[in-house]
């Protein structure tokens, strides 16, 4: 049982993505999205992705990212909005972090 995580607000603001962090099992999935594309440069995220949990994958919308001049972080996979239905369909449950 996996559960996809929609991360919509910065942890620079809120504690949505600690929450999140805390919940997340092997073979979840993550989606940065909206503000919540703002946690690439959190040491938070940092700190997750350098744990070597490679079994979490992690997302970001590639147009929010652009809106808000991200760059491409190495470990995080960039998708379209059109993705997260896909992504609906393969965890069987979802979450969103707002």
């Amino acid at each position: 049982m996996s559960t996809l995580h929609l991360v919509r607000q910065s942890a620079f603001v809120t504690t949505d993505l600690a929450q999140c962090l805390s919940m997340v099992n092997k073979n979840d999935a993550i989606i940065l999205m909206d503000d919540g594309c703002y946690n690439i440069n959190h040491t938070l995220l940092r700190n997750f992705l350098n744990s070597g949990d490679s079994c979490i994958d992690i997302n970001i919308i590639n147009t929010h990212a652009k809106a808000r001049a991200i760059k491409a972080v190495e470990k995080i996979n960039r998708i379209e909005i059109v993705d997260i239905v896909k992504l609906t369909f393969i965890h069987t449950k979802v979450i969103t972090w707002q």
